[in-house]
């Protein structure tokens, strides 16, 4: 059964019908990326799930519970960070996140443990008297991804988390949730910069105008698009023969020599990368580098949708 689940769901703002219709789920522990222009429904969605919004219609639940009727519980088990930096830059990091310990309602006894484990987490802990005023737009948001782990949540909620960071801070946080994911949270992630998410989400959500265009894993979404993926192999036996053999591998697009490589084209729908490394081996190519370019999430993005809002 899978942990979060949204059916149907539909979400009103006067005239303005902001999602329409949108259904997914997600099993525990995927990193779900959720895609789509601004004004598409995404933030809506999300602030459904972390009970700030009632749906109009449609079925929302979390590990089982459902998330409008039973709000105070579903908080329990969520950490939702928004868009923005709300934090109380009067305060000492510390101090920022003993004020949430005691609102998540964390025993007294164990605050500065955990307050010293989330720190550490997110690389903050020579941070822990400075005043967050003092810190950058990416500490802060480091910080603010600290304070929705300090009661352990299972489910986090990610809006648009590198917005407006430089190329720095947004590794930082990218290496940061996979970290996170390697810890087995189940975690949905709104972003714009589309080829990081590809780099660690195992599902993707692409959203238009309130309705959901795709969901499903990344090789699901570019196989049914017939989207090309580029392989770069270098093989030290090459030969003309040996080329012609490779050429002839199922669900390649094409086959290209270079000076001391090949560049190989091959059709996501019909085969993977790893499937056309075993088929080399198996003609007896001796393979010193094989490198799959990462499949190109904006291509795909701009195939499925036409730029359309809510």
């Amino acid at each position: 059964m899978s942990f979060v689940q949204i059916d149907n769901l539909h979400v009103h703002y006067g005239n303005t019908r902001a999602v329409r219709g949108v259904t997914f789920d997600i099993p525990r522990g995927e990193v779900f990326g959720f895609i789509g222009p601004n004004g598409a429904g995404k933030s809506t969605t999300i602030k459904v799930l972390a009970t700030l919004i009632a749906p109009n219609r449609g079925k929302v639940t979390i590990g089982g519970i459902n998330v409008p009727e039973n709000p105070m519980q579903i908080r329990r088990m969520i950490g939702y960070m928004p868009d923005f930096f709300g934090a109380y830059e009067d305060l000492s990091a510390a101090e920022y996140l003993h004020f949430y310990a005691a609102a998540y309602q964390v025993p007294r006894r164990q605050r500065d443990q955990t307050i010293a484990d989330v720190l550490k987490l997110v690389d903050l802990q020579e941070k822990f008297s400075a005043p967050v005023d003092s810190l950058s737009r990416g500490m802060k948001q480091r910080l603010s991804l600290a304070r929705v782990l300090l009661h352990d949540p299972d489910l986090l909620l990610l809006d648009e988390p590198a917005s407006g960071l430089d190329p720095r801070a947004r590794i930082e946080i990218r290496e940061l949730l996979k970290a996170l994911k390697e810890m087995g949270k189940t975690i949905v992630i709104s972003s714009h910069i589309l080829h990081e998410l590809a780099q660690f989400c195992t599902r993707i959500g692409i959203i238009e105008a309130g309705k959901m265009v795709t969901e499903g894993s990344l090789q699901d979404i570019y196989r049914n698009l017939g989207l090309l993926q580029m392989v770069h192999v270098q093989v030290l036996n090459l030969t003309d023969d040996l080329v012609k053999q490779i050429e002839l591998i199922r669900g390649l697009a094409s086959v290209e020599r270079q000076t001391d490589r090949l560049a190989i084209r091959l059709r996501a729908e019909e085969l993977e990368a790893e499937d056309l490394l075993d088929a080399m081996y198996r003609l007896g190519c001796r393979i010193r580098m094989f490198q799959p370019e990462a499949m190109d999430m904006e291509t795909a993005f701009m195939k499925l949708t036409e730029g359309k809002t809510a």
